[in-house]
């Protein structure tokens, strides 16, 4: 890989450690030769390349101290060793999500990270395997080199209604192929991966729980981006040829975007220092219910996205003369209220945190999924009430070439104006920028992502109903209706799961 050659600290320094690696990317049909200059992908490189400059400005936000090498290292990299690291991870999230009004790409790779830090700790417990070991060592390589990690979970899943290996064809779900005294092969295709090519390694993991009968299935492991057998076929974003017709208005953010792409994987091997799970199938399960605890508050990002989406809605409502109207105020208002619910319960859940048996904490799997299930609906909402306070305009503007045209610009300036002190262009700016974040570029990230991103709704519900405690709720109820009076003492001293997660006096 040409990122092992170079010392990585700034963002430049990352954009540079993507060039010349021999990647097999396929976009329209063709074969890209060079990621790092394509118009189309080059703003989401930028994106993760703000994950190293903040890195460098706010240290103590988006930094730690490693357990592993004693020195400084990127927050993305690092393992979670108390409460405030994972508070922490929210707050440099959300401020990555004010800088760039984007997917910045590493929040996967950094909660594989942690899950996997405790779930091979806990293999090794029951089989006295060395995985664990073995993952230490990986996390130090990476942060000595600051590499950027991605998480391959998402298999494309076939037959929603069978198992893994009831599928009518193996590879819908990622499965070893072939075993050597070195290693595995394995085969399959991981689907929507975020920032794969931007990343330069990948873990591959197992997507839901397994059996027995699935423990060729079980298999975990680090790969390179640029490992023999990977073919990468970048995914299609509304109004991604925008960045291709020159010019920087009608992109609406023209610096910075998001990247999925689906990953084939054709017989790519994994040497045995490099495996962390292999056929411990009952594991599968902890190792997705953890990672996605940590993924879905780390929604929390959709909260700094959702500041720049408020703040160019307030700008739009300024620049049309309208920012006095109380019926403006309302809705910005609005918006700012479930923006911060969706920061509310995401911080609540890190600060919930408790440790696992490997040392590392992780968060409150009640209050992350009730953050997931928020950012489910209220990014939808926010960007509703940003169309409402823009106007028609936003779908029907003119573009940038008639703007600029000797023609009919000077008309388009004269009649697209609002308030006469701002610039026509200042105004077509902010409208192509809610463009983007609502229905463009960015809305991938924003809303879509937001749906199904670590889980659909109906996952969320799924481990919220896990954790209600009806019976307990209902014994509080009958208690204080004098339907079962001699419980009170019972109820104060059997607090336990969710509710021994909030009244815990060591918090």
């Amino acid at each position: 890989m040409n990122s092992n050659n170079m010392e990585i600290i700034t963002g430049n320094d990352y954009i540079n450690s993507l060039r010349n690696r021999q990647l097999k990317v396929y976009l329209f049909g063709e074969l890209i030769d060079d990621i790092v200059e394509h118009p189309m992908i080059r703003p989401s490189i930028n994106a993760v390349a703000e994950t190293f400059d903040l890195a460098n400005s706010e240290p103590e936000l988006a930094t730690a101290i490693s357990p592993f090498t004693e020195t400084r290292v990127n927050r993305f990299l690092h393992i979670a060793q108390t409460k405030e690291d994972v508070v922490l991870q929210n707050k440099m999230q959300r401020r990555l999500g004010q800088l760039t009004g984007t997917c910045f790409q590493r929040c996967v790779g950094m909660d594989a990270f942690n899950s996997l830090f405790s779930t091979t700790f806990e293999i090794d417990k029951k089989y006295a395997t060395d995985y664990h070991h073995k993952f230490k060592a990986f996390i130090a390589k990476m942060q000595r080199q600051n590499l950027v990690i991605g998480g391959a979970m998402t298999d494309v899943k076939g037959d929603r209604s069978l198992a893994p290996h009831q599928q009518a064809d193996p590879d819908l779900f990622v499965h070893i192929t072939k075993r050597t005294s070195e290693g595995v092969y394995i085969t399959g295709a991981k689907a929507h991966q975020t920032g794969c090519l931007n990343s330069h390694w990948l873990l591959v993991m197992p997507t839901i729980r397994l059996t027995e009968q699935d423990k060729e299935y079980a298999i975990v492991g680090a790969i390179p981006v640029d490992a023999e057998g990977i073919t990468y076929i970048y995914g299609r974003q509304s109004c991604d040829t925008r960045s291709m017709e020159g010019g920087d208005i009608d992109v609406g953010n023209a610096q910075y975007g998001g990247q999925e792409a689906m990953v084939i994987l054709d017989n790519v091997f994994i040497p045995n220092e490099l495996i962390f799970m292999d056929g411990e199938f009952e594991f599968a399960s902890m190792l997705v219910e953890r990672f996605t605890c940590y993924h879905r508050r780390s929604y929390v990002c959709k909260s700094g996205v959702g500041d720049v989406l408020i703040g160019a809605a307030a700008t739009i409502a300024e620049y049309n003369g309208a920012e006095k109207a109380s019926h403006i105020k309302d809705k910005l208002i609005e918006m700012t209220h479930l923006n911060e619910t969706i920061y509310a319960t995401g911080i609540a859940a890190s600060y919930q945190s408790k440790a696992t048996l490997s040392g590392a904490f992780i968060p409150d799997d009640m209050l992350a999924n009730v953050c997931k299930h928020h950012v489910t609906k209220m990014p939808y909402e926010i960007s509703r009430l940003a169309q409402d306070l823009a106007g028609g305009i936003v779908v029907t503007l003119p573009s940038e070439k008639d703007f600029k045209s000797e023609t009919v610009g000077h008309l388009l300036d004269k009649y697209l104006k609002g308030k006469a002190d701002v610039p026509t262009e200042y105004r077509i700016r902010i409208l192509r920028l809610i463009e983007n974040m609502t229905m463009g570029r960015n809305a991938v990230g924003y809303l879509t992502e937001s749906m199904h991103g670590a889980g659909s709704p109906q996952a969320q519900r799924i481990q919220i109903a896990r954790q209600m405690q009806l019976d307990f709720k209902k014994q509080l109820a009958k208690t204080l209706a004098g339907i079962d009076k001699n419980q009170k003492k019972v109820l104060v001293n059997e607090i336990s799961d969710y509710f021994g997660r909030v009244f815990d006096v060591k918090v």
